[in-house]
C-alpha cells in the first residue's frame, strides 16, 4: 500500500512540473520575430543581487530560505522595449555608491529613455543576446537580455553607480497602448 501511495505522489509531482513547464513554452519562430522587430517586454520573476551584504540580511530574517534569489512573483516589474521608447521598472537590491537621500524614486531602476541603441545577435542553440546601450540616463550604462528559445530570459544591468544585478523572467509581445481621449 505504501508503495502505491509513493508512486501516486511521484506521478502527481511530475504532472505538476510538466504543467508549469508547458505554460512557458513558446515557439522559437515567434521569439525570433519578437526579437527581430525590437518590440517586446521582459517580465521579471526573480532578482539575483551580487552583494553578499544583502544576501546575509535576507538570510537572517525569520522564516527566510537561505537563497540568494529573491522572488518577484505577483509584481509588475518589467522592461518594455519599443522602436522609439524604452521603459524600465525594476527593483534594485544592493550597494548604491551615489545615493539620493529622501528620494525613494531613485532606489530602483525606474526610467523612460528615448535615446538608446539596440544591438542583437543570435548565439548557440538559438539563444538571442540583446544589448541595449542607454545614452540619456546617467546611472545605467548597459542592459543585456539573453533570450532562450522557449521564451525564458535572463537580464543583467550594468550601472555606473551601483553593483550589478540580474533578473530572471520571460519575454512577451508588447500590448498596444490605447490612446487616451
Amino acid at each position: 500500500m505504501k508503495k502505491y501511495i509513493s508512486i501516486i505522489f511521484i506521478f502527481a509531482f511530475l504532472l505538476l512540473f510538466e504543467n508549469s513547464f508547458a505554460q512557458t513554452k513558446v515557439d522559437p519562430q515567434t521569439i525570433a520575430g519578437i526579437v527581430g522587430a525590437e518590440d517586446f517586454s521582459f517580465r521579471a520573476e526573480r532578482a539575483t543581487p551580487t552583494n553578499y551584504d544583502v544576501i546575509n540580511v535576507m538570510n537572517s530574517l525569520p522564516n527566510s530560505t537561505s537563497t540568494r534569489i529573491l522572488d518577484l512573483g505577483g509584481s509588475n516589474y518589467s522592461i518594455d522595449l519599443r522602436k522609439d521608447k524604452l521603459d524600465v521598472y525594476l527593483p534594485y537590491f544592493g550597494r548604491v555608491f551615489n545615493p539620493t537621500y529622501g528620494n525613494t524614486d531613485k532606489n530602483g531602476y525606474k526610467f523612460t529613455s528615448k535615446d538608446f541603441a539596440v544591438s542583437k545577435s543570435q548565439g548557440k542553440k538559438g539563444k538571442w543576446i540583446v544589448k541595449i546601450k542607454v545614452n540619456d540616463q546617467s546611472t545605467v550604462d548597459e542592459i543585456i537580455i539573453e533570450i532562450f528559445k522557449n521564451g525564458r530570459a535572463f537580464t543583467s544591468i550594468r550601472s555606473n553607480d551601483r553593483q550589478p544585478i540580474s533578473y530572471d523572467g520571460f519575454i512577451s509581445n508588447n500590448i498596444e497602448e490605447k490612446e487616451k481621449l
